[in-house]
């Protein structure tokens, strides 16, 4: 026994040694381990602009609402209640929880007070669209806010009360010292935050920069013990680790020799046939809310006309891109809202070649071109039907119709739109369209489309869209047709802008579901952007966890770090 004792006592001595001070403390907490592609660029909540950035500021900083992990509504969170809208004075009156910030001060009013004013001062980008529109903000008491709104503005309750807010108590003196500089918004953002004072979750407890970042619990979350939305909180978790690794395959690696618990970064289809053969791992197959998409300048010939953007449509197999060229793991596209997002995707849009075969798709977009006066010397469907060779195609004023370009980002930046230009280059010769797929660097392709307006027709992509649809205004109303604006397609519409007027306003959730689902229609129906597939979110859990929450964007998400916990 004694000898037992002393080779325990000596093995406790090594590891102490070996390991740093570290390990004792660890050891003796549930930690989640969680894997991400780079080092956080700042900590700094009005400069975080990246992902990694954002995803540690999540857990510290928190905002008024949510969004529900299976409605996607917005759901009370840092407020007790939905917030209540009065017409008459065009104000939103919000009633916070008992919370405190991670000092164990009270989160008041006042604190959402000031983040408002100092958003609204130094025009903070990223934050200050959200909140310009707002006229001014008071405290009513210590735990109730009014908001006054300048304009009814439908976007405020969706997208406006998700952002976070902060303690006045850690930025008023910062705010004040930026004023005194030259440049007081960049004096603003260059502040260094070494230890961000959030309401969340977690705080930081040590940053090793190149490897590791250290959050512990925070004993005064709000939400701990609470269930919201009929979800019982913690955190569950003593502590995260944010572990920082260099490639995908060595992250991949750690998680598979249990070095990690949760890989917070995209992982590519390649990964998952040796992570689902792995007992120790969890896959997650997760929709994500994205647009990736044709879009063809309409400010000019031939696809000005609209037949022309409905033909093209019928002879492109969205299908075809999830199965062959994302191998499964995407979902096509039938509108520029993802029917994921159930509340405003519309029904009853056109389905221009849905279930159709390739003979069957080009008899129909031949028989679209021909009605409107198209022709051909050798057209592609012969007098008996059958699929043929076609001469070049001539314009219904006779002329030839003159080669095209499809402008993609190079294979080496993203493979699949690149593939799919080639397909769809491919699809438009079948019928006689001169098309021609070319690749272009990614800021020159942004240039010469959204700046230059220099193009015949491109493939992007938004891979994070917002929740609230308001981008569909964005993207196709007139006033954004201009240098750098959203509408790079020039897509022109009277009937289109005076709907998307309307549901800028339109306080009524319904009445603005009607309106937004008429805005689809009329796109859909006349197709300057084609929407061609989403890809799925990919994400892969060690075992010894369970509880992950599971939303549109895949299990990364505040729901998820708050029920988490060790299977044991």
């Amino acid at each position: 026994m004694r000898h037992q004792l002393y080779r325990a006592f000596f093995a406790a001595a090594f590891l102490l040694l070996w390991f740093g001070p570290g390990i004792s403390a660890w050891a003796q907490d549930s930690t989640l381990r969680i894997g991400i592609s780079e080092e956080p660029r700042t900590l700094n909540i009005w400069l975080a602009s990246d992902a990694n950035s954002r995803k540690v500021l999540s857990l510290i900083y928190q905002p008024l609402y949510n969004r529900d992990p299976e409605t996607l509504r917005i759901s009370p969170w840092l407020a007790e209640s939905l917030p209540e809208y009065d017409p008459e004075t065009v104000s939103y009156t919000v009633k916070l929880r008992p919370a405190k910030w991670a000092d164990g001060s009270d989160v008041t009013a006042d604190d959402v007070v000031f983040t408002v004013n100092l958003i609204q001062k130094f025009k903070v980008p990223r934050y200050y669209s959200k909140w310009s529109f707002v006229r001014e903000v008071k405290a009513v008491d210590k735990r109730t806010v009014r908001f006054f709104l300048k304009e009814p503005k439908a976007i405020f309750a969706t997208r406006t009360l998700i952002n976070y807010i902060v303690s006045r108590k850690e930025w008023e003196p910062l705010a004040k010292k930026a004023e005194t500089q030259e440049k007081p918004l960049t004096a603003l953002l260059n502040t260094k935050v070494d230890h961000p004072l959030g309401c969340g979750p977690f705080v930081l407890e040590e940053w090793r920069e190149g490897t590791s970042l250290y959050l512990k619990k925070n004993p005064h979350f709000f939400g701990q013990g609470q269930s919201i939305n009929q979800r019982k909180l913690g955190p569950h978790v003593d502590k995260i680790l944010f572990k920082i690794y260099g490639t995908a395959d060595v992250a991949i690696l750690g998680l598979k020799k249990g070095k990690i618990d949760f890989l917070w970064w995209a992982i590519q289809p390649g990964y998952l046939e040796g992570l689902k053969d792995d007992e120790k791992v969890k896959v997650f197959l997760s929709e994500k809310s994205a647009l990736y998409f044709m879009g063809y300048n309409v400010r000019k010939e031939p696809f000005s006309d609209p037949v022309l953007r409905r033909a093209t449509a019928t002879l492109i197999d969205n299908n075809f891109f999830v199965k062959r060229v994302l191998q499964g793991y995407a979902s096509r596209m039938d509108s520029i809202v993802p029917a994921e997002n159930s509340f405003w995707h519309a029904g009853n849009l056109p389905d221009y070649g849905q279930g159709l075969s390739r003979a069957e798709r080009i008899r129909k977009a031949s028989a679209l071109l021909r009605e409107k006066g198209y022709s051909w010397d050798t057209p592609p469907v012969d007098d008996s039907g059958e699929i043929q060779t076609p001469s070049s195609i001539r314009l219904p004023n006779g002329r030839p119709m003159q080669k095209f370009v499809i402008l993609t980002p190079p294979a080496d930046y993203d493979p699949n739109r690149a593939t799919c230009g080639l397909m769809i280059q491919e699809w438009l010769n079948g019928i006689g369209v001169p098309a021609i797929a070319r690749p272009m660097s990614f800021g020159a392709l942004l240039q010469t489309v959204k700046g230059n307006h220099e193009f015949d027709a491109f493939i992007l992509g938004y891979g994070r869209l917002s929740l609230d649809p308001d981008y569909l205004r964005s993207f196709f109303h007139s006033s954004n047709d201009k240098s750098r604006g959203w509408n790079m397609s020039g897509y022109r519409n009277p009937e289109f802008d005076r709907l998307a007027e309307a549901s800028v306003s339109a306080m009524d959730p319904d009445k603005r579901q009607d309106l937004i689902h008429k805005m689809q229609q009329i796109v859909m129906r006349d197709v300057p952007y084609i929407p061609l597939y989403k890809p799925q979110v990919i994400e892969a859990v060690s075992r010894q966890f369970t509880g992950w929450e599971q939303m549109v964007g895949g299990i990364g998400n505040i729901w998820s770090l708050c029920r988490v916990k060790p299977v044991d």
